[in-house]
């Protein structure tokens, strides 16, 4: 019966190795000891000074040693890091980051054309599996033809690709643009210098990603849905699917595919104008019925019933949460056209969460659920504008009503964490799946299922996450399906932030990271 060989991998190589120079390390050094020792024993050294002839021997000893591993670490360095390079391509299990071609320290030395070579002689190969077993020949097929690192494009592919509606847009290693198409939604400036125009409202954007490629990756895609090249009300404001792909090494490191979905996605920006306007008319009327609701109420509370009283609880309830949807649709529309700014001031969590406390406590009564809030009022200040936080706040919490089942517990707690006080809310409701949440703070975006169980607009998280980072902070969620989720909004305190505050006199603008370079970057406010 045959016996099937263990499987070995590349990185077991470097074990094997090692042991290999460390043997040679220490026979050499034994070697020159006893050749050093023989030649002081014929002059009789060790008779006249026996503790010069120790004292020699011991030294060599250590200064060999010494030497001898500092010249195996410098010569062994570029095995290793090719090592696992090759690790890496050939997809074998291994928590080692793969060199990146770019670091300073393999420019000086020459040592990333070697690395740009290997990574790009595994792109060219894309069977699963076959990475080494096929890397010779790829290797044999370069020497024997040589090929330029830049492949120029023929005229006939440049004139394909420009009657596309697709653009498409090739980064070099250093994010510089080395082709476009007409397609492609780019910027040039007075110095013909080209850069890619998107807006990543609430999105990771592309440097962000680019940035973990080069930390984390050798090959790797991302797809951005809904981006716009221009704000609302510039001429010639087009929508786009992106899809991003980063290969290590590689003369072309980025390739774009922008799918020009403007058709598509422009109907829908034509109805969000035309229902902010309509938003816009209704606020009005409404803050006038949650008025009279209060008036009429307390004006025949002696004759109403049990169930009367309740029946005009519901009724603020709903007229709040109009109210709410309202306010969410205008917002909105303010912070996709850069009008999101904030006059920021020194407030507490706790003074911001009274002005909504009893419209949240009606609305989990209303819903049978339990509502549970510890929010300690020495809590360090923070710089916040009360009515936008009361809004993410309220969102947060109608959202952990709505999800959680009959009667379950919805706690919110704040606590400060450094520089930051973090407000948590926790429901233990119906969950997320992991494939949702990647998608959760998208403008319009809701799951299958809570599009058909939950009313709800598709912008509360939106907007949320637009308030929390023009507040120079940030909110995520923890979710699993079935169990429940966990909303975590960070903020800066006010110790921490007031001197850019006062620089800009109450403005929020200097809270916010500009980002720069390349790209047209408008994850936050960029008033």
């Amino acid at each position: 019966m045959a016996v099937d060989k263990p499987q070995k991998f590349a990185k077991d190589f470097w074990p094997y190795f090692y042991r290999v120079i460390a043997t040679v390390i220490v026979t050499s050094q034994l070697i020159v000891l006893i050749v050093i020792a023989v030649i002081l024993y014929m002059f009789n050294f060790h008779e006249t000074n026996m503790l010069a002839f120790v004292g020699i021997l011991i030294a060599e000893a250590i200064l060999g040693t010494v030497s001898s591993i500092a010249i195996y670490k410098l010569a062994s360095q570029p095995i290793k890091d090719l090592l696992a390079a090759i690790v890496h391509i050939s997809g074998e299990p291994t928590a080692t980051t793969p060199p990146n071609p770019n670091d300073k320290r393999f420019e000086q030395s020459g040592f990333k054309d070697v690395l740009q070579t290997i990574y790009q002689l595994a792109s060219n190969n894309k069977e699963p599996g076959t990475m080494l077993s096929s890397a010779p020949v790829a290797v044999a097929a370069a020497v024997a033809t040589p090929q330029p690192m830049i492949k120029p494009a023929t005229t006939m592919l440049e004139s394909a690709l420009n009657e596309t509606s697709c653009g498409f847009v090739v980064m070099n290693h250093e994010r510089k643009i080395t082709f476009s198409n007409k397609a492609a939604p780019l910027n040039v400036d007075s110095n013909g210098v080209s850069s890619l125009s998107l807006i990543f409202n609430g999105q990771e954007t592309l440097d962000a990603w680019l940035e973990d490629c080069d930390k984390n990756a050798v090959h790797a895609e991302r797809t951005w849905a809904r981006l716009p090249n221009k704000l609302p009300e510039e001429e010639g404001r087009r929508f786009f699917d992106v899809i991003a792909s980063y290969d290590k090494g590689a003369e072309s490191e980025v390739v774009l595919t922008l799918i020009d979905r403007t058709s598509i996605y422009e109907v829908g920006e034509q109805e969000l104008d035309f229902i902010a306007f309509a938003a816009h008319e209704l606020r009005g009327p409404i803050t006038v019925i949650r008025g009279y609701l209060d008036v009429l109420e307390d004006e025949l509370d002696d004759v109403l019933k049990d169930d009367q009283h309740e029946l005009f609880r519901r009724l603020t309830v709903s007229a709040n949460r109009l109210s709410g949807y309202i306010n969410n649709i205008l917002n909105t529309s303010r912070y996709d056209r850069r009008h999101l700014k904030m006059h920021l001031s020194e407030t507490t969590v706790a003074e911001i969460y009274d002005t909504i406390r009893d419209d949240m406590d009606l609305r989990a009564s209303a819903q049978n659920r339990m509502l549970s809030v510890n929010i300690p009022t020495d809590l360090p200040t923070i710089a916040g504008d009360p009515a936008s936080l009361s809004e993410v706040f309220g969102n947060l919490i109608d959202n952990a009503i709505k999800y959680s089942n009959e009667g379950g517990a919805i706690a919110v707690t704040a606590a400060p964490k450094g520089d930051m006080v973090e407000v948590v809310v926790e429901d233990h409701g119906i969950g997320m799946p992991a494939n949702v949440i990647g998608n959760l703070f998208q403008k319009f975006y809701r799951s299958h299922r809570s599009r058909e169980t939950v009313a709800g607009t598709g912008i509360g998280l939106y907007i949320s996450k637009a308030i929390v980072e023009s507040h120079g902070g940030n909110i995520g969620v923890r979710s699993e399906d079935g169990r429940g989720s966990t909303f975590t909004v960070s903020l800066p305190t006010f110790k921490s932030v007031a001197d850019k505050l006062k620089a800009g006199n109450n403005s929020n603008e200097g809270l916010i990271d500009q980002g720069s370079g390349w790209i047209k970057n408008h994850s936050m406010y960029r008033g």
